[in-house]
């Protein structure tokens, strides 16, 4: 007689049959791959790129501070990755967006600043203090525009800064919009790396968000791992070597001195006939050769083929400091 199970029985046996398998083949469970999105980055990648942006908004600040003469307050609230298409959804309507050239990189960013910053900022510009709040939903005129110039401009020479320790992107301004669907410059499903930034002027509170192609982060993975990563390796015989050739052919100063007491100019100018200086220096004593400046050998002068040689006798070892003694007239 045959049995047959109920649906609850058979999702016991399931489950039972899974709990089985990984118990006998421990280890790293499977993660998805979605081979839809080849242009996701991994999550230690994002990692540093949230703290190269932290680094970026601590300049910001600094710098939007100096340049519209007020306090502002500049936070980074979020690095995460999204298509396209998600993060024009998230943007409002109208706004001021740009296209941005990333050269020597093929390919263009986006930087977008709310309504709600660009005004108190345009009236900041004109004269006015830029602390009232203002719910302004218009497009920004020509004229508008070129004053935003200047802003754009800091904007991205301290984007450029922060990149710089990874790598050196020229950010440039190709072109600008005031509806997000109207930058259609990468394909809805691309993948971007989004970076929400807060401003806060007086009362007025605005986001700054800029996205960047995760493909052209992608290539970047390798200078990203050089500039993080800590490497704590001993250099090679044949890096010494290079390092030595290098710098096998700097100049340096070298001079012997004997070094004795010193005279005041005043002792000097009434010295008169008749009058011996104690220089307080046996012959015995080692003469003193430094090089840069900086004691390296003790020796003797010598002679040598009709020249004035030094002799290395030692290692330099600093003596300890003597108090100079004042010439006595005899």
């Amino acid at each position: 007689m045959t049995h047959q199970f109920s649906p609850q029985e058979s999702e016991r046996a399931f489950r039972a049959s899974a709990t089985r398998k990984e118990e006998a083949f421990p280890g790293k469970k499977a993660t998805p791959f979605d081979f839809r999105r080849p242009d996701r980055i991994a999550k230690s990648q994002l990692r540093a790129i949230h703290l190269l942006h932290d680094n970026f908004v601590r300049d910001l600040m600094a710098s939007l501070s100096a340049y519209l003469r007020s306090y502002l307050i500049v936070n980074l609230v979020s690095v995460e990755q999204l298509s396209y298409a998600e993060f024009l959804e998230c943007l409002p309507s109208p706004t001021c967006i740009v296209s941005l050239g990333l050269r020597p990189y093929d390919g263009n960013a986006v930087l977008e600043l709310n309504s709600s910053l660009i005004f108190p900022i345009l009236e900041m510009l004109l004269g006015g203090t830029g602390k009232t709040s203002m719910s302004m939903q218009r497009e920004i005129t020509e004229i508008e525009q070129s004053l935003l110039d200047g802003l754009f401009r800091i904007i991205l020479r301290d984007l450029k800064e922060a990149w710089k320790g990874v790598t050196l992107i020229d950010f440039t301004v190709e072109s600008l919009e005031t509806e997000p669907q109207f930058l259609q410059i990468l394909a809805p499903s691309e993948a971007v790396v989004a970076i929400a930034v807060e401003i806060r002027i007086g009362e007025s509170i605005g986001m700054m968000n800029i996205a960047m192609p995760s493909i052209i982060i992608k290539m970047m993975r390798q200078k990203f791992d050089q500039q993080w990563s800590v490497r704590k390796t001993e250099s090679t015989s044949s890096e010494q070597e290079r390092i030595l050739d290098l710098i096998s052919s700097a100049n340096l100063g070298v001079d012997a001195r004997l070094e004795g007491p010193t005279l005041l100019l005043k002792d000097l100018m009434n010295l008169s006939e008749g009058d011996v200086l104690c220089f307080d220096y046996p012959v015995t004593r080692p003469v003193d050769f430094k090089i840069n400046g900086k004691l390296k050998f003790k020796g003797q002068m010598v002679n040598s083929g009709g020249k004035m040689a030094f002799a290395i006798s030692g290692p330099g070892v600093p003596a300890a400091s003597l108090m100079p003694r004042r010439a006595a007239g005899a």
